[in-house]
């Protein structure tokens, strides 16, 4: 799965990236719906973020963009942001919108299910998945928990903290992903400072799917919109 933030730099340069990453057989993409405050997010993300609302991006513009990406294309997308966002433009709304558009999920990492658990639940009525996210944190009782409201597949973020800084594979990781195995039937996505060929020969046969991030927006950042086709190419050989 990749992960690009709408409106940054532009909503043309999004098109020519997901082309670019549909093309180079990606599986899914999280459409990241700019906001203020993205609490979850590093440095790159916060960035684009940012930058994309100082250039004037919408609501409006984000889930105009959404459909006809989920109807120019044959994979599923997903959206990501925060609750203030949905909360403003009202729940209900906003999934129904996500229905009728052929979006297929979402991921909120500021919304437990405690806080709304109608958001949850309106959301299977509608057909998008409730995406939720697991953490090294997460004790196992939590993660089951989790795992009965969820739908989908479930986020396992590689590490405490925020996006884009590299995360260390390691033994400690591994018996995380054994814990997030033993809560779930679902599929697992890894997320948090995936980065290179290395990162995802690391999570062969311990998750489900390697989430690209941080990584794709440097290279559009450094190398501009066609340096990610080949990225992601070059990751698919892993």
């Amino acid at each position: 799965m990749t992960h690009i933030v709408l409106g940054y730099p532009s909503f043309e340069i999004n098109r020519k990236v997901i082309e670019q990453m549909v093309a180079a057989g990606v599986d899914c993409i999280e459409m990241q719906i700019p906001f203020s405050e993205p609490m979850a997010d590093g440095p790159v993300i916060m960035k684009a973020n940012l930058d994309s609302l100082a250039g004037g991006t919408t609501v409006a513009q984000c889930l105009e963009f959404g459909e006809e990406m989920a109807r120019t294309h044959s994979i599923p997308f997903l959206y990501m942001t925060y609750y203030n966002i949905i909360f403003k433009y009202g729940e209900e709304q906003f999934i129904a919108h996500c229905e009728d558009s052929g979006i297929t999920g979402l991921i909120v990492p500021d919304l437990p299910p405690e806080q709304s658990m109608s958001f949850f639940q309106l959301a299977v009525r509608h057909h998008v998945s409730p995406i939720l996210i697991y953490s090294p944190t997460s004790t196992d009782e939590r993660m089951k928990e989790l795992d009965s409201v969820g739908s989908g597949f479930i986020y396992c973020v590689a590490r405490r903290g925020v996006t884009g800084k590299k995360s260390e594979l390691d033994d400690t990781f591994a018996s995380y992903l054994q814990r997030c195995r033993q809560a779930t039937d679902k599929p697992l996505a890894v997320g948090f400072g995936i980065r290179s060929r290395h990162d995802i020969i690391a999570l062969k046969n311990k998750a489900d799917m390697a989430v690209i991030g941080s990584e794709t927006i440097r290279l559009v950042d450094s190398e501009g919109p066609e340096a990610v086709g080949p990225f992601i190419a070059d990751l698919m050989q892993s």
